[in-house]
């Protein structure tokens, strides 16, 4: 279940820069303790930066991944160059695609190029691992390992870095750990590493978790010296994960529980699985309108991909503000988008506007390809009126795209108003923060259900590592019974903080609001949510374990964040509680733009987990009394 409040309460917070939990092999997130760090993070402090050992993998290009790279740009580069990896020839060409246009139109045009890899295990000792693929004679191999690597000018790289965050299609860390495994003794890792200009520059254009030198100071974490084939060994002998070779059964079991068809679930095998019609409200939905990704960004990515490949060209609009790299994608692949970025019914009346407009324009093909849209939206917990943007989707023939992620498919019905309806597995669905994954559904009701199914039947590819989809698989076991406990402590902790609020009308309070769905855009997030069904066993569905605070002044949003015992790191959805400013992290260098959609720059966002409820309450409690203490200490001076 992971470390509690009461666990943390008096005791040193993780140390900044290592992984959360402590010693979490793959972790997705780090720890960033204060709000000093967070903004020294930002500012690329020295302090922070030598510290970092991990970060969100889109962010923070992982040491595994990083050391690979080296040895591919020592192996195959020539000076100057440096290397990123995708696990297909397609993502790596769309890598170089995106490098050749976007850095001719920030004005400094790049080229790149693309090298295929085979890494052939089976002689360690006397063979080549590394080889062009013309060169290789182990095709046949059953563990042959495929990689895709992009070689481009290191000045560049920030460019090569959009592409990676925005598009999420980069190779796994396990992948990259497994690779590096079969590396013998004597191969290009165990030789000095190659000078820094033919690394990767892991500095991303707006600094998000990006490590900002090629180098760190620090010694390896525990859990980045445990043996691949260890870790693999303890996982497999006491049954918490299925054997390396049920990837198939593992991403089946993915497929069915995704869909909803899944009555009675044993990944093992001990059972066979007991199937029925879908409880995502639409009965119609199969394991075979499911897709996988390696992650729930990679999965946004591909459905605009899918949009631009099977509907008229047009811009897209975003609905609602957004996490920051669905906006990215929609802005700088295709013809751009409409931003409608508070997501209220007034924004609905603007998207009136648009369609009618654009309509004239053209009455020969719809007025934009898609509407992209998070139910409810991160960090702003607003929920759109689905209802009412269906009615207009089926007016004017566009896509809807709908990101469940924040409220999950146990809480809320979205399928009926999507085309499409993405998530990422990463959060929630998976919640031990050591694993990526992200899904794609169908609307198999959908008006365009047909052409949509039938270009992914033609050109979907998996790209889901086997090692990443059975972690998934198991720790997404009992993501039911986690929601629903997550869901009871959200809301106890909400209506506490909530009661101590402005909004609530308390005079004098040091909150100003908590963004939750209970309370904003209450109505329309009511209509969605999932109704109790005896016949069915279904329960109620809950409000999610998100939301966000803000305060009536700076020193109490920093004080309240400092005080606060749980971790602090980036992500989401995860079986402990985690909290971050969410607004320094993801608009440091926007932070006037970001205030005007509503997005205070002292938000503080939340993730709650599974610890006792009461605990939690006493940690928040802690938290309330430290900022008041900060707005008194203030008001004396």
């Amino acid at each position: 279940m992971g470390a509690t409040i009461a666990e943390t309460i008096g005791a040193a917070p993780v140390a900044l820069g290592l992984p959360v939990p402590p010693f979490t092999p793959h972790a997705i997130s780090v720890s960033l303790p204060t709000w000093r760090d967070n903004v020294a993070y930002e500012a690329g402090d020295k302090r922070v930066m030598d510290v970092m050992t991990c970060g969100y993998p889109r962010f923070f290009i992982g040491l595994g991944i990083r050391k690979l790279a080296e040895i591919c740009a020592h192996k195959f580069g020539v000076d100057g160059e440096s290397a990123m990896l995708f696990p297909t020839q397609k993502t790596a060409d769309a890598c170089r695609s995106f490098i050749l246009s976007r850095s001719a139109l920030e004005g400094v045009p790049a080229q790149a190029r693309l090298i295929q890899l085979l890494i052939c295990p089976e002689d360690k000792a006397n063979k080549t691992i590394l080889v062009n693929s013309e060169d290789c004679d182990c095709n046949g191999s059953a563990s042959l390992l495929d990689l895709h690597i992009v070689l481009f000018p290191s000045e560049a790289s920030k460019v090569a870095m959009q592409f990676w965050q925005h598009s999420g299609a980069g190779i796994s860390s396990r992948l990259a750990e497994q690779c590096l495994s079969l590396l013998p003794e004597g191969s290009p890792t165990s030789s000095p590493a190659p000078p820094p200009a033919r690394g990767i520059s892991f500095k991303s254009s707006n600094k998000h978790y990006g490590v900002k030198g090629a180098r760190r100071s620090s010694p390896p974490t525990i859990a980045e010296d445990l043996n691949a084939d260890h870790s693999v060994y303890l996982e497999e002998r006491y049954g918490r994960n299925l054997p390396i070779a049920a990837a198939a059964a593992a991403k089946r079991a993915l497929h069915r529980r995704i869909a909803g068809v899944l009555l009675r679930d044993d990944p093992t095998g001990a059972q066979s699985p007991l199937l029925g019609p879908s409880t995502r409200g639409v009965s119609d939905v199969s394991e075979g309108d499911v897709f996988l990704y390696p992650g729930g960004m990679n999965a946004i990515w591909n459905a605009h991909q899918l949009a631009l490949a099977t509907r008229p060209v047009g811009k897209s609009v975003c609905f609602g503000f957004p996490y920051t790299d669905t906006l990215k994608i929609l802005q700088k692949w295709g013809p751009g988008c409409h931003f409608l970025g508070h997501g209220l019914d007034s924004d609905i009346n603007q998207l009136e506007k648009i369609l009618e407009e654009e309509s004239k324009l053209d009455p020969s093909k719809p007025p934009i390809l898609a509407l992209f849209t998070e139910f409810p939206s991160n960090p702003l917990l607003r929920s759109a009126d689905l209802p009412r943007l269906r009615a207009l989707a089926d007016q004017y023939d566009f896509l809807i795209v709908i990101d469940e992620t924040i409220g999950n498919f146990i809480n809320v019905e979205v399928l009926p108003f999507a085309d499409i309806v993405v998530s990422s597995l990463t959060k929630v669905f998976s919640g031990s923060s050591n694993v990526m994954g992200g899904s794609l559904v169908l609307n198999p009701k959908g008006r365009h259900y047909t052409i949509l199914r039938s270009h992914l039947d033609s050109n979907y590819e998996d790209t889901y590592f086997d090692q990443d989809a059975i972690f998934m698989e198991r720790n997404s076991r009992d993501f039911q019974r986690r929601i629903k406990v997550i869901d009871i402590n959200t809301e106890a902790i909400c209506d506490f903080l909530y009661s101590r609020s402005q909004a609530a009308g308390v005079p004098n309070a040091v909150i100003k609001d908590v963004a939750y769905p209970k309370y904003t855009t209450p109505a329309h997030y009511a209509a969605r949510r999932i109704k109790a069904n005896a016949q069915t066993d279904a329960e109620q569905g809950g409000y999610g374990g998100l939301f966000s605070v803000t305060f009536t002044s700076s020193s109490a949003s920093h004080a309240f964040f400092d005080a606060l015992p749980c971790y602090k790191g980036p992500s989401l959805g995860t079986n402990f509680t985690l909290a971050c400013p969410f607004t320094i992290l993801a608009h440091y260098n926007e932070l006037d733009w970001a205030a005007q959609y509503g997005v205070d720059a002292d938000l503080i966002r939340v993730s709650v987990g599974l610890e006792d409820t009461s605990e939690l309450l006493v940690g928040f409690d802690l938290a309330m009394k430290a900022a008041e203490a900060a707005v008194t200490q203030n008001e004396t001076l």
